[in-house]
């Protein structure tokens, strides 16, 4: 009979072997040798002698390509066919089972030769009759009495302690099943005698599943994509292969973790991620600590060259920046800060991998603060290396981000704050690449970190220290005074930069916090929001003080306080006066009187020569022959008393150069503009217009409902041209579907709707084109025949907050007071600003601009103070602008009314100053 040819998949005892076709390694067979029989191992309990029966063969023959033939046949009742045979290991012999029966570890069975055979069979039947009598004669194998008896056991009751008693020592062992590709059953050689029987995860890697039988009905569940594939690619290298296993860990399902090498080609794991067969698993990096190193450029490996689970991996572009010089200007948290280029740009990163303290977990929340002040101390102001890692674009509700190694002196800055305990390391997807180049150390760092219970691991919450608000009045800044002028050279944090020569500070030593202002010189002022306007080089001498100042260690010598409670003091930066600094720089005058009361007059005259000499800042025009050295007035002490000495040569006397003009109207629309605290008013001035108006609506009703011209014919939507920004329409409103005159502010040819603002009431909202008509097809109607009747106005000598709660506030209170739209107003036109906005929709705003007003209630105002304006003070909804135009300069008496008014409020604590004065910053 022919031979066939097949590879030894396994070998389930010394007498049987499992064979895997060549060509189809999934097509498998059983092959029994022929005659014999062997002890069985079972998980009840081995035979005697069935290991050392099956290591025999397995060592003889697994992994290699045999030759076999069948001899018979047997097919026990209800159970599949057996097939007998003998196996030839190489063309030159030796045969199974010859070979084993002579080394004694099988013997004839007691059955062999009561059923009729082939000739051949026959022949090989009494040949090991033969050999099988010269091994009992030689004592071998089962036949001899020195063999040891082999313990074997089957199930780990207490993991744990197992893990402790064998971590880290490499064993012997014999991987019995590969159950997936990073799951295998080993049969760990303990000693001769005494072995192990565990199931391990390879340390370090995830693959698919491979299809298994549901526990619960035995229904065979699907392979997940690669899983069989990974499994046989184990099974082929290491399947009843002897092995070394070294435990590492251990998982929160009690499932042992080991590292599995091959006796010549070392760890598996890398092996397998280089052919794609399986994925680095983040929470075994801290069990192997460096050798993750190996796993992700393996990994890596498979993802370049599109191997197994990773044939569609779009790779991540390359940052070709590389790494780049900057300074640390503002540490924002434990985790984001922003830097500084050479070119100056400033941009915000964070941290690659790495979380600050949660501050949605009340354990944590404590450490936020601490955390945050560890980071500042070590990078803020310092020179440092960054190199972006990834890019996260901008998601509904957050900004685009970008992440980044940030080195210090060579140290990995978000490592440094792992190691101390002051971040976490962020547990990223499986298939989330955009992580920090460290990430395994991060990790080992991270355990470490908790195991020494350093920083927000220690349990422990740390004391919270507050600070005092020094500068919250004249009068609690002089009770701090003397303590703080007694001192020199104190320790202090810039907390925030108000303006140049204007400082929130932070004097732990004490715990207060202070309003400094740097004495001596002037910086010109900034803009404290985007609808103010600064002085010139107020926004320059600005940005100066957050680059050189902001979040530093510095020191301050206190001299006095002046008119609102701020100090009036010098700042030390690097032990230099930064009020010297700023004059140099051009980026502000010395205060003569001032700075001779500081006693640094002569060094800051000197730097204010210099600069002038250099042009530098405010000096770049300078003419020495047009100098007159003439003292500058007004330090910035004098500076923050906002407004007190403003123009002086304005009006002598009352106001008596105010507008004169009274008008009867109706406040029709309350809005507010966008990122801004500018509160528009929409009002109709009573009188022809406002009659002319409810004649025109009633024929403008009649004609848009007349079965003639409500037609969808006449809507946008049919015609070839839709409606413009700006064109003039008539609009159906939502609210009571009646028909008003309207103009486009913004259209959208998408959705084919458009942003409608009716032109006589001062309102808008978007409306679909199907709600409007061209008002062309009416020109009875047209503003040629009545202009818009909607006038834009503002409140006179009214600043309303920023704050959106309180600015929300403001508007209801302001609906309240002038009726909605209901009732009857006096309006005192003060005067006609040319600031743009609604009054350009609205078209019923004078050519000059928007009409500044004070109004009044008829039947509660019995005296020009007694104003709607007035009223907004009083409730602490609105202040008085620190700002005033020329126009506002000379109502004198109106804005000692208000200032009185603005006083009441702050004592009151109401409103916007419920938290104290705000106009201190």
């Amino acid at each position: 009979m022919p031979l066939s040819q097949a590879k030894v998949k396994s070998v389930s005892s010394g007498n049987s072997l499992v064979l895997a076709s060549i060509n189809n390694p999934t097509q498998e067979r059983i092959l029994n040798l022929a005659f014999v029989s062997a002890p069985r191992l079972r998980k009840e309990g081995d035979e005697p002698y069935a290991f050392q029966s099956r290591d025999f063969l397995r060592r003889l023959v697994v992994g290699k390509v045999v030759q076999f033939q069948v001899l018979y046949t047997v097919s026990p009742a209800g159970s599949k066919t057996l097939e007998f045979g003998q196996v030839k290991l190489s063309p030159t012999g030796p045969f199974l089972p010859e070979l084993v029966v002579e080394k004694g570890w099988v013997k004839l069975r007691d059955n062999a030769g009561s059923s009729e055979y082939s000739e051949e069979a026959n022949n090989l039947l009494e040949k090991l009759k033969a050999v099988e009598a010269r091994a009992k004669a030689n004592s071998e194998g089962l036949w001899g009495s020195d063999v040891e008896v082999v313990e074997t056991t089957y199930d780990v009751s207490k993991p744990e302690e197992f893990l402790q008693e064998w971590k880290g020592q490499s064993v012997d062992a014999i991987i019995e099943r590969v159950l997936t590709g990073d799951r295998l059953v080993v049969r760990l050689l303990l000693n001769p005698t005494k072995h192990q029987q565990i199931v391990v995860l390879i340390a370090g890697i995830r693959a698919p599943m491979s299809k298994r039988a549901n526990p619960t009905n035995g229904k065979e569940q699907p392979a997940e994509e690669g899983g069989e594939e990974a499994r046989m690619f184990v099974e082929e290298r290491l399947l009843q292969r002897t092995v070394k296993v070294k435990l590492v860990g251990i998982t929160p399902q009690t499932q042992l973790v080991a590292v599995i090498e091959h006796p010549t080609n070392g760890s598996i794991a890398p092996h397998i991620l280089k052919a794609g067969l399986a994925r680095c698993l983040d929470f075994h990096s801290t069990m192997l600590g460096g050798d993750m190193a190996t796993l992700r450029q393996a990994e890596r490996f498979a993802k370049e060259n599109h191997h197994g689970l990773f044939k569609g991996h779009v790779g991540q572009k390359a940052n070709g920046a590389g790494s780049s010089e900057a300074t640390v200007s503002r540490v924002q948290s434990a985790d984001t800060i922003y830097v500084r280029n050479k070119a100056g740009v400033e941009k915000r990163i964070s941290l690659s991998s790495i979380r600050q303290p949660k501050p949605s977990e009340a354990g944590q929340v404590p450490f936020v603060p601490e955390a945050k002040e560890f980071l500042r101390k070590k990078v803020i102001g310092k020179h440092v290396s960054v190199q972006i890692d990834a890019t996260r674009p901008a998601t509904e509700g957050f900004e685009a981000r970008e992440m980044a190694t940030v080195t210090f002196q060579n140290k990995n800055v978000a490592l440094m704050m792992v190691e101390n305990g002051w971040a976490s390391v962020i547990r990223h997807r499986r298939d989330d690449d955009d992580r920090s180049p460290i990430y395994d150390e991060l990790l080992a760092a991270e355990e470490a970190a908790q195991k020494e219970k350093k920083g927000m691991w220690a349990g422990k919450p740390p004391t919270t220290k507050s600070y005092a608000d020094a500068s919250e009045s004249v009068k609690t800044a002089k009770i701090h005074l003397s303590v703080l002028q007694r001192q020199k050279r104190i320790p202090a944090v810039v907390d925030f930069v108000k303006s140049g020569s204007r400082f929130t500070m932070l004097i732990p030593r004490e715990n207060v916090k202070l309003t400094l202002v740097l004495s001596g010189i002037r910086s010109p002022r900034s803009a404290r929001n985007a609808n103010e306007k600064g002085e010139p080089f107020g926004q320059e001498a600005h940005d100066f003080a957050v680059k050189r100042c902001n979040q530093r260690d510095v020191e301050v010598d206190i001299e006095n306080v002046d008119k609102v409670g701020g100090f009036i003091g010098t700042l030390y930066v690097n032990r230099e006066n930064f009020a010297r600094t700023l004059v140099e720089e051009g980026l502000a005058t010395v205060h003569a009187y001032s700075a001779e009361q500081s006693g640094n007059s002569n060094e800051l005259f000197s730097a204010e020569k210099r600069a002038k000499e250099g042009r530098k800042g405010i000096w770049m025009d300078w003419d020495p022959s047009k100098d007159d050295d003439q003292e500058g007035e007004g330090g910035n002490a004098i500076d923050n008393d906002t407004n007190a000495n403003d123009d002086k040569n304005g009006a002598d006397d009352e106001d008596t150069n105010l507008s004169k003009d009274y008008r009867d109207v109706v406040i029709t629309n309350i809005d507010s503009e966008s990122n801004s605290n500018i509160i528009r008013l929409k009002l109709q001035q009573i009188g022809t217009g406002t009659a002319a108006l409810e004649e025109m609506m009633s024929a403008f009703q009649s004609f848009h409902l007349s079965p003639s011209n409500n037609t969808t014919a006449n809507s946008y939507h049919q015609t070839t041209n839709p409606p413009k920004a700006g064109e003039y329409v008539a609009a159906r409103y939502s609210f009571d579907k009646q028909w008003y005159r309207g103009r486009i502010r913004h259209n959208d040819r998408e959705k084919k709707e458009a942003e409608v603002i009716y032109i006589d009431y001062g309102n808008s909202e978007k409306l679909p084109w199907t709600e409007l008509r061209p008002l062309s097809q009416s020109p009875q109607f047209s503003t040629q025949k009545l202009k818009p009747q909607a006038i834009d106005a503002m409140l006179s000598l009214v600043q309303f907050p920023m704050q959106k709660e309180y600015l929300d506030d403001a508007k209801e209170l302001l609906g309240e007071l002038t009726g909605g739209g209901e009732k009857k107003l006096v309006a005192r036109v003060d005067y006609t600003s040319d600031v743009s906005g609604g009054g350009s929709w609205g078209g019923g705003t004078p050519p000059g601009g928007v009409l500044n007003i004070t109004l009044f209630d008829p039947t509660k105002s019995e005296d020009k103070k007694e104003s709607i304006n007035s009223e907004m003070i009083r409730q602490g909804l609105a202040m008085v602008p620190r700002k005033l135009k020329g126009s506002e300069k000379r109502m004198k008496d109106m804005l000692t009314s208000l200032k009185m008014l603005e006083e009441e409020a702050k004592k009151e604590r109401r409103g916007i100053w419920e938290y104290g004065d705000l106009t201190e910053d």
